[in-house]
């Protein structure tokens, strides 16, 4: 019986400085992956099955014939991603905001979930939770 390969998400963003983008989320410990990367794309390696593909605005408009969304006053999406634990989402969130992020919301703590929020440089929200493994598997 053969393995079936994960199922993998690329989630794609449009930057307006693609180095700027680029430094933030290698700050925050994700690596580039420069294969799939050139000067109006860059491949950030979230997980195994999770790749952010940060693309120069014009380069996204390639891919869209709808407008930009305006990140200044637009939520286009709330991006969620899950930490090991809580003292994870306060180190990934503490190092998005040292490397120039600003908090989205204020931390939602209900005991058996915890979150923070932040907005990366391009203005995208990111939502890092933490759920007991106890209530997840019920």
């Amino acid at each position: 019986m053969s393995q079936q390969t994960p199922q993998m998400i690329f989630l794609n963003l449009p930057v307006k400085d693609l180095e700027v983008s680029k430094n933030f989320f290698v700050e925050l410990g994700f690596t580039i992956n420069k294969q799939f990367s050139d000067d109006k794309t860059a491949s950030v390696v979230i997980s195994d099955t999770i790749v952010v593909m940060l693309l120069t605005e014009p380069r996204f408009k390639e891919f869209t014939k709808k407008d930009i969304a305006d990140t200044a006053t637009t939520t286009e999406a709330l991006i969620g991603i899950s930490a090991e634990s809580r003292a994870k989402v306060d180190e990934l969130c503490d190092a998005a905001l040292a490397a120039g992020a600003t908090p989205a919301n204020e931390p939602m703590d209900y005991g058996t979930m915890y979150g923070r929020s932040f907005q990366d440089p391009d203005g995208h929200n990111w939502e890092v939770v933490w759920m007991d493994p106890a209530v997840v598997e019920g």
